[in-house]
């Protein structure tokens, strides 16, 4: 595996895909999560550094947002701003999202749909969003269900996985699909040419798991991708790197992650407790304080922010509720990298290759 660049991450093109250093425009729901609009603005000053070529339409309310933007020089250079008359409450059912036709959050999926920005950004409601992108956007032909994909760390480098709660229940086809979006993305937001995928299961032998894992297993190791599968990887294959891509149903993925995230801040904590059990540990973290600020750096969540939700007509970002600017800026690098380098090409490509979205209810046997 190869190093990774250090903003890493995950998914691609709404409208055309746009080469690096060239225009783009994303549009960004200016009134999601926890502290919108402010930690969304904090964010978007960031931005404007690291990608000056980017455009920003900024979706939320009009008055409050223009005289936020007096206080971000920079992110007033790249924004201009689009009125919506409501927000979407982090507690509100999806089914009710859907109701309220003038809402920041629908009003950038709908600029995605409408070829307006290549991708949108939102730190909002995730059942919501989920609704919005599946129903305004649209998923792309030969795609039966789009996957929440993210980048999480391991002791090889970054790890693409995938799905990370958008769909409880999978079958044998969707988890092909998985693999399938997982590469696209391993290519397009890591750099890596050739990334290696596994399903993650109870154990690695051939005859462990369910049906659907076997099935999937047997069709990926029949298919375009056969160079690239490893087979079936456990929990622990994870962390380890096993896998450049790790493939799964929403549960099963969902709950590895978070367990993940649990076990970083156990860890963590007891650490912490060891250095301050007396005068000599405390004067031995002195010591060691260089090497666990590089830790925490390289596993910071902040730096892994942004969850894409792949496998749709246009690139869309999910960016943690509670997110401060600079793990905001980060779901903004993650749409960038989706945006410029492709990703949606690149899947289609791949299901041009296996014969999906030809009328077959089963992806077909494809050739290099």
């Amino acid at each position: 595996m190869t190093e990774k660049d250090s903003r890493a991450r995950t998914p691609v093109s709404g409208a055309k895909a746009s080469a690096p250093g060239q225009p783009f425009t994303l549009a960004v729901d200016a009134m999601g999560g926890d502290r919108a609009p402010s930690i969304v603005l904090d964010g978007l000053d960031i931005t404007a550094d690291r990608h000056p070529e980017a455009r920003i339409l900024l979706v939320g309310d009009e008055a409050q947002l223009k005289k936020a933007l007096r206080d971000h020089p920079k992110a007033a250079r790249i924004c201009s701003v689009r009125h919506a008359d409501a927000s979407i409450p982090m507690e509100m059912k999806p089914t009710a999202a859907l109701r309220v036709r003038g809402s920041s959050m629908r009003g950038v999926m709908e600029a995605v749909a409408k070829g307006e920005a290549h991708g949108a950004v939102s730190a909002g409601n995730s059942g919501a969003m989920l609704a919005l992108a599946k129903i305004i956007v649209g998923a792309l032909e030969g795609i039966s269900r789009p996957a929440l994909v993210a980048v999480e760390p391991s002791a090889r480098g970054d790890v693409v996985m995938l799905d990370l709660g958008a769909n409880i229940a999978c079958d044998a086809r969707n988890l092909v699909e998985f693999a399938v979006m997982g590469e696209a993305f391993a290519q397009a937001a890591l750099g890596l040419q050739a990334p290696t995928i596994g399903l993650l299961n109870v154990g690695d032998e051939d005859l462990k798991g369910d049906e659907r894992l076997r099935q999937a297993a047997a069709q990926l190791r029949q298919s375009v991708l056969a160079p690239r599968f490893k087979g079936f990887v456990e929990g622990h294959d994870i962390t380890a790197g096993k896998t450049d891509v790790v493939v799964t149903d929403g549960f099963t993925g969902n709950v590895a992650l978070k367990t993940g995230e649990g076990a970083l801040k156990l860890a963590f904590g007891l650490v912490r407790s060891v250095f301050k059990t007396n005068l000599i540990t405390r004067l031995a973290y002195l010591l060691v304080r260089p090497g666990f600020d590089r830790m925490r750096e390289w596993i910071d969540p902040r730096r892994y922010n942004g969850a894409v939700l792949i496998g749709l007509n246009g690139v869309v970002v999910k960016s943690h509720g509670g997110a401060d600017g600079e793990a905001f800026a980060a779901a903004m690098d993650v749409a960038v990298d989706a945006v410029q380098n492709g990703l949606n090409d690149k899947i289609r490509h791949r299901l041009d290759q296996l014969g999906v979205g030809q009328g077959d209810d089963t992806p077909q046997n494809g050739r290099s």
